[in-house]
């Protein structure tokens, strides 16, 4: 198995940019997630180094039935409603938490991060080809889109789209090869808003604390 996988984190963007070097993914309301399947072991990591492995059971069995020993996934954790669109406070349900796959970082003991993004995907579809229970790959449209595409994105309640280079290879970190155009009137957007906000109360209060404790030394 390579090294450890760092993630390749979107940059926000207000619109998807314009030209036909891209890929654009549905953006799942859900956990992004890490799977890596090392001959019977299988590990399912976090944005944040979180262990989910056994919150995650059906994502597990998917890899285990797969013909291949070796690999390293990335994707994002979700539970579908009837609608089929992803249901973040659904996701304490393990047993329907499934991986929309994405990217394929690994196969076989080889490192797979230097191609570009269009050649690992088309390894990930051969990987994925049958199409096991728990494990999908995440559907996404080439080229130039139009503004009501991402439009009928927000109608469908979608959280928004990502927008990726597809000539790229993988970038362990936040970069502009990767864009998420969001819907603001999705829910996900107030999670974050307080997640936001709730960090900078936090360090408000402790500067505080830290100035009545030293400031006045």
């Amino acid at each position: 198995m390579p090294p450890a996988f760092a993630f390749c984190l979107p940059t926000s963007a207000k619109a998807a940019p314009d030209g036909t070097d891209r890929f654009h993914e549905i953006k799942c309301d859900g956990y992004r997630l890490r799977l890596e399947l090392n001959g019977r072991t299988v590990r399912l990591i976090t944005r944040n180094g979180h262990n989910w492995t056994d919150r995650s059971p059906w994502i597990v069995k998917a890899a285990l039935r797969n013909r291949e020993q070796e690999f390293v996934i990335n994707g994002e954790a979700v539970v579908l409603g009837v609608d089929g669109v992803s249901d973040f406070n659904a996701l304490h349900s393990r047993r329907q938490v499934q991986l929309y796959a994405f990217d394929l970082l690994a196969l076989g003991g080889e490192d797979l991060r230097q191609l570009p993004l269009e050649m690992r995907k088309t390894n990930l579809a051969r990987l994925l080809r049958g199409r096991p229970d728990g494990m999908f790959i995440e559907p996404f449209e080439s080229g130039a889109i139009e503004p009501d595409v991402f439009r009928a994105a927000c109608d469908r309640r979608l959280e928004g789209i990502i927008s990726k280079r597809r000539d790229r290879r993988y970038i362990a970190s936040r970069t502009r090869e990767w864009l998420k155009i969001k819907n603001r009137t999705h829910p996900a957007m107030s999670r974050d808003l307080q997640h936001y906000f709730g960090r900078m109360c936090l360090r408000h209060c402790f500067s505080r604390i830290c100035f009545r404790q030293y400031g006045q030394r």
